[in-house]
């Protein structure tokens, strides 16, 4: 490449790996065409113009852009209602206001899809007994424990839902730090067809994160009643400076918004302080900044593969969100990727990540993210727990070809040590 050093075998090899997933690409094509032109239509039923960019103060009473915010993600979500704020800090925060909207003390939730993301394990009460959990307030978690090869165990998770009958079967769509796939639109239909079977009054919540706009098919409409992530992952486009959602049943939303402001009050306050612009901005560029980090997603893994590394999903499988898992094998190839990554970054390139404690996870975590805005997996990241079996996390990638060099300079720093 006439600007980057790169090694001429991972010239080739991206060729082929192009070659490779040609097919794929032209699949991720068409998603993004059908979710663009579904927001388009979003913004013109919400009736979307320049005055909602404007910012509210205090109360921020009569925030019609605020309002109209909301009525964006819930078409382009096939959602009753939806709740779309920048005062949520995190997709973990979207998830915890959800929580402690629906449940009530001596609830329980039961998870079908195995232990739960590192960083919720807190709100709910199983890690780090941190005061206000749901455990503090008498609310249990049950679970279902995950098959030996990371699929979800359905014929136990219909007894269990049969026996216990929980207030709220909950599941994660995308994997965490483990090893297992990502759930796409099939196995969560399949988990809730099973739900709705043998525990109809139970509510069935979905960690929805990084699997926005990644499929036609919304999991709303076949079965789930809330869901809930992070706009400074697929939804916010690279471009909502934070925030977070909550969607789904009307009545549910609500219970949500009452528990992030207050009883009675709700949706109805909350001043915007002029960041509608960039969180409509934002909406309207997801549907196609999620398929350009697809593609980042399905290049790595064939580029990856090619070169002899165990990747998954592969590229050719199908995808239910943006993560792509690459097994590295030790420790320096681990902290060699990363690098590569933040190498190919526009912001901080200059960079080196290293290892180091983040508050929780379990592990020392590495994180290569040169991101305009801090924390955001939707712009070209890769992480991972410094653990066995030194797999990392790759997800992101505002264009593609951004996506694919950041990949190609990873790539290349590998190869290096390999040879070393």
């Amino acid at each position: 490449m006439k600007f980057f050093d790169i090694d001429e075998r991972i010239i080739e090899a991206s060729e082929k790996a192009m070659a490779l997933c040609a097919d794929k690409l032209r699949e991720i094509d068409e998603i993004q065409e059908y979710h663009q032109i579904k927001m388009i239509k979003a913004f013109q039923r919400a009736g979307v113009r320049e005055s909602y960019f404007c910012a509210s103060t205090g109360y921020g009473y009569d925030d019609f852009g605020r309002d109209a915010l909301d009525r964006v993600y819930a078409f382009a979500f096939d959602a009753e209602d939806a709740l779309v704020r920048h005062n949520f800090v995190s997709g973990t925060h979207a998830l915890t206001v959800a929580l402690f909207g629906v449940l009530r003390p001596n609830d329980t939730v039961h998870c079908v899809t195995g232990m739960p993301y590192d960083t919720i394990r807190s709100a709910i009460g199983l890690e780090g007994n941190y005061p206000g959990s749901l455990r503090d307030f008498n609310i249990s978690f049950e679970m279902t424990e995950l098959k030996s090869d990371g699929t979800v165990d359905f014929e136990q998770a219909e007894r269990d839902l049969a026996e216990k009958q929980p207030k709220m079967v909950y599941i994660q769509r995308s994997r965490g730090y483990s090893l297992r796939a990502t759930l796409t639109w099939r196995e969560i239909k399949k988990i809730c067809d099973i739900a709705k079977r043998v525990s109809p009054k139970s509510v069935i919540m979905l960690d929805n994160c990084y699997g926005e706009f990644v499929e036609k098919v919304e999991p709303l409409t076949i079965g789930v009643d809330l869901m809930a992530g992070s706009l400074i992952k697929n939804p916010g486009g690279g471009i909502a400076p934070t925030g977070g959602y909550i969607a789904g049943k009307k009545e549910l939303v609500e219970m949500c918004a009452y528990r992030l402001t207050t009883p009675g009050t709700g949706k109805e306050i909350g001043a915007t302080l002029g960041v509608n612009r960039e969180m409509f901005m934002g909406a309207y560029h997801a549907p196609h900044v999620t398929g350009e980090a697809l593609k980042t997603a399905v290049f790595a893994s064939a580029l990856f593969e090619l070169l002899g590394f165990e990747t998954t999903p592969k590229y050719s499988d199908s995808r239910g969100d943006i993560i792509q898992l690459i097994m590295l094998g030790d420790e320096k190839k681990l902290i060699s990727f990363c690098g590569g990554i933040q190498s190919g970054s526009a912001v901080d390139s200059f960079v080196q990540p290293m290892p180091s404690d983040m508050p929780g996870y379990e592990s020392q975590v590495i994180m290569a993210a040169g991101a305009f805005t801090l924390g955001s997996s939707i712009e070209l990241s890769a992480d991972a727990p410094l653990r066995e079996p030194y797999a990392v996390w790759m997800q992101g990638g505002l264009n593609f070809h951004g996506g694919k060099l950041g990949i190609m300079l990873a790539a290349d720093r590998v190869l290096k040590d390999m040879q070393m």
